[in-house]
């Protein structure tokens, strides 16, 4: 098959809005590798250490059996572990039922191999109701599966399983409209309550409430580890650090199929580093965020200093994803040696955001990445839901991208900004896309840069 010149192919396919594009061999003048700022970024995220003392589960009365309940022998020994100044609160082989784990500092849950948690579908067992985030939106709210609120120090470790046993029975039915125990009227009530003003406090959805829990919540921590464990069946999110630093997320198997199943959402955190990790998601594989709305503009904190290497992502709506819920903006976004492919895949490299939204997207730095198959390889849509209906006009700015192939996608390049906001810089470099049905859409972007870029559609 003919390689056609990228210019020749972007003006056959779409029809282009740019206020300035440069295609080809000349761009602008080179600036500093921004690539040279990463060993800086990673000398400041360190995993914890914990004294060498072992709980195990099974010493406080957990019973190994894959029916007793367990929550108390779980409880016991957390309070114990630190009580003793840290140590890892042990789960053997065997299966271990039981409702929400909430981690202290300098413990580390250690799962180990051929054990695992089920943990309890039954929304009562999530009661009483902790200070959480649901979808950007701060509430009082059910206890996340595995939670720690303003601890440090703390990790999940071993090679054993978290199983939320969420199905089509349990959690994911609050996803449908009309169900009876559908989100929606909550939802909607907690966005307007945050829209108003209401005190955090008075946010209150506990009991005969729908609104699903995430799986494992580190809340205003520091110095966070999950590794090695495999995380499946979950409410919704399953690894969401929120207004947390210095977080490790590596070499976790994250295999969880149900509505807003996003495996891992750094949230209003920083110097986070997620590697060598798998995902087979319902929805985004890594979304990155920074709260929604007026809540979002309240505590004003950005994600940033993110790190993504070495993953590899099968399903889910999107592989590395900034947004929706960015009011707080997000910054400094590092994504190398990831590898995305699944018919089900709907989109690469995406950004997603809109008027209502407002907040900054802005340093987002990709290379060797490699798409066997996706919607768009290339996704920023500043028009997402809401579009340009609201008073909070977003930025999007600098997104590079180097040496990334791709071998079947829709769209190579799908890119739309506002014409009050256009995206601004937007690079792609030394990449190709073969196998592209629909071409490209690109509208309202400026300093468009493509150099050394293969097109190959499909003929």
């Amino acid at each position: 098959m003919r390689h056609r010149p990228v210019g020749a192919l972007i003006g056959a396919l779409v029809a282009l809005s740019l206020a300035a594009a440069a295609v080809g061999a000349e761009g602008p003048a080179a600036a500093p590798d921004p690539w040279a700022r990463l060993p800086g970024i990673l000398a400041g995220i360190r995993a914890p250490s914990f004294p060498d003392r072992d709980f195990p589960v099974t010493a406080f009365g957990a019973v190994a059996d894959g029916a007793t309940d367990s929550t108390a022998a779980f409880r016991a020994a957390v309070a114990a572990c630190a009580r003793a100044g840290g140590g890892r609160v042990v789960v053997p082989p065997g299966v271990f039922v039981t409702g929400p784990i909430h981690l202290r500092s300098n413990v580390n849950l250690h799962v180990s191999e051929g054990a695992t948690i089920r943990f309890s579908p039954e929304p009562e067992a999530y009661l009483p109701v902790v200070p959480t985030r649901w979808e950007g939106v701060e509430l009082m709210g059910l206890s996340p599966l595995v939670y720690a609120y303003e601890q440090h120090d703390i990790a999940i470790t071993g090679r054993g399983t978290l199983d939320g046993q969420a199905d089509a029975e349990h959690w994911w039915p609050w996803k449908k409209d009309g169900h009876p125990q559908s989100q929606r009227p909550d939802r909607d009530r907690l966005f307007a309550q945050a829209e108003a003003g209401v005190p955090v406090a008075e946010r209150v959805y506990g009991a005969g409430r729908y609104l699903r829990p995430q799986f494992v919540q580190p809340y205003r921590c520091a110095n966070v580890l999950i590794e090695g464990v495999t995380i499946t069946n979950a409410p919704m999110w399953l690894i969401h650090p929120v207004l947390s630093r210095n977080v490790i997320v590596r070499n976790v198997t994250v295999v969880s199929s149900g509505p807003n199943n996003d495996g891992c959402d750094p949230e209003s955190s920083t110097d986070v580093l997620v590697e060598d990790t798998l995902f087979d998601t319902g929805d985004d594989c890594i979304a990155i965020k920074s709260g929604r709305n007026a809540d979002g503009r309240r505590l004003a904190a950005p994600a940033e200093r993110i790190v993504v290497r070495g993953c590899r992502m099968r399903a889910g709506h999107g592989g590395v994803t900034i947004g929706s819920e960015v009011s707080g903006s997000v910054r400094d976004v590092f994504v190398e040696r990831t590898v995305m492919s699944s018919p089900d895949l709907e989109r690469g490299i995406r950004v997603k955001t809109n008027a209502r939204r407002g907040g900054t997207i802005e340093n987002v730095f990709v290379r060797d990445v490699e798409i066997g198959e996706t919607g768009s390889a290339i996704d920023i849509d500043m028009l997402y839901e809401e579009g340009a209906d609201g008073p909070f006009t977003p930025v999007v700015r600098n997104v590079v991208v180097d040496r990334m192939t791709v071998r079947k996608a829709k769209y190579a390049f799908f890119a739309r900004g506002l014409e009050i906001s256009p995206v601004r810089g937007l690079t792609v470099k030394d990449s190709a896309f073969r196998g592209v049905t629909k071409g490209s859409r690109i509208e309202h972007v400026e300093d468009l840069v493509l150099r050394n870029v293969v097109l190959e559609p499909v003929e």
